[in-house]
C-alpha cells in the first residue's frame, strides 16, 4: 500500500510539473530577450538583464490595452447573461411539467453538437442583414447563444437535485413563482452558478474563432478582443518572431484565466459534484 501511495505521488507529480512548468517558462521568457531565449532557452533570465519593456511593448504597439478593454467588457456582459439566462431556462425545465419540456430540453442540448465551424456562414449574413457586423454586440450575442446549452445542461441537473421541499416552503409562505425563484432556489444554486460562470469565462475570454471571423477590417479593429490581440503581434513584428513580446502577450492573456480559477475553484469543485454529476 505504501509503495503505491509512493508511486502515484510520483505520477501526480511529474503530472504537475508537466503542466505548470510550460506556463514558469513562458512567464520567465517573456522577461527575456530573442537571443537569451535561443542561447540559452531553460535558464533564467539575469536580473540585470530583464527585459520588462516587452509587456510595455505588448501594450502600446500592439494595442494590448485596446483589446483588454474588449474582452473585459465582451466576457463579463456575455458571462452574466448566460447565467442568468441559463438558470431561469434550466429552471423552468427542471421544475415545471410540460409536454414539450422535454423535446425543448433535447432542443437546447442539440446545440452543443453542432459544430460552430458549420454556423459561421448563416451567422456572418444574419449579423451583417441586421448591421451587428464589427461590433461589441454581435459577439456578446453570438458568445450568449453558444454558451446557452451548455449552461441549462449543468444548471437542469443542478435544480432537480434541490429539494423540492424548499420550493414548497417558500410557496407557503408567501412566495410568488418569480419570488420563490429569485429569493430561494437561485441562491441555493450558487455553486452551480459559478461553475457555469467559470466555464464560460474561460471559453469566452480565449474564443478566436468567432472574434476573427466577425471582426475585419477597420470597423472590426475597434472591438477585436486578446486572442486576435496575440495574432496581432505577428503584424506588429513585420511577421518577424519577437518571442519576448509574444510572450509577454501570452501572460497577459493568461493571467487573468488563472486569477479566476484560482479564486474560485473550490465552488468550482462544489458546483461539479453536487449539481451537474447529479443531472
Amino acid at each position: 500500500m505504501k509503495i503505491t501511495r509512493v508511486l502515484m505521488f510520483a505520477v501526480l507529480a511529474a503530472y504537475l510539473l508537466w503542466v505548470v512548468y510550460p506556463m514558469v517558462w513562458v512567464a520567465y521568457s517573456s522577461l527575456k530577450d530573442d537571443e537569451a531565449i535561443f542561447r540559452e532557452a531553460f535558464a533564467l533570465p539575469a536580473w540585470d538583464g530583464l527585459r520588462t519593456e516587452n509587456y510595455a511593448r505588448a501594450w502600446k504597439e500592439a494595442r494590448f490595452g485596446e483589446y483588454i478593454f474588449n474582452s473585459v467588457w465582451i466576457t463579463a456582459v456575455s458571462v452574466s447573461l448566460i447565467v442568468l439566462l441559463g438558470a431561469m431556462a434550466a429552471y423552468a425545465l427542471a421544475r415545471f411539467y410540460h409536454p414539450l419540456g422535454r423535446g425543448v430540453f433535447w432542443l437546447f442540448l442539440s446545440g452543443l453538437m453542432i459544430p460552430v465551424q458549420l454556423s459561421i456562414v448563416p451567422l456572418f449574413f444574419e449579423l451583417k442583414a441586421l448591421g451587428l457586423l464589427n461590433s461589441r454586440l454581435g459577439l456578446i450575442l453570438v458568445y450568449t447563444a453558444n454558451g446557452l446549452p451548455f449552461a441549462i445542461f449543468i444548471l437542469a441537473g443542478f435544480f432537480k437535485s434541490l429539494p423540492r421541499s424548499l420550493y414548497e416552503a417558500a410557496v407557503v409562505d408567501g412566495c410568488s413563482e418569480a419570488s420563490a425563484f429569485w429569493r430561494v432556489m437561485l441562491p441555493l444554486a450558487r455553486p452551480g452558478l459559478v461553475t457555469v460562470a467559470i466555464f464560460q469565462f474561460i471559453g469566452v475570454w480565449k474564443e478566436y474563432f468567432f472574434a476573427f471571423m466577425l471582426t475585419s477590417g477597420e470597423a472590426g479593429e475597434a472591438v477585436r478582443t486578446l486572442p486576435l490581440g496575440l495574432a496581432n503581434l505577428s503584424i506588429t513584428s513585420q511577421y518577424r518572431s519577437d518571442y519576448g513580446m509574444l510572450f509577454a502577450g501570452l501572460v497577459i492573456v493568461t493571467v487573468p484565466i488563472l486569477v479566476v480559477f484560482v479564486a474560485l475553484q473550490k465552488q468550482l469543485v462544489k458546483g461539479v459534484t453536487a449539481g451537474a454529476l447529479k443531472g
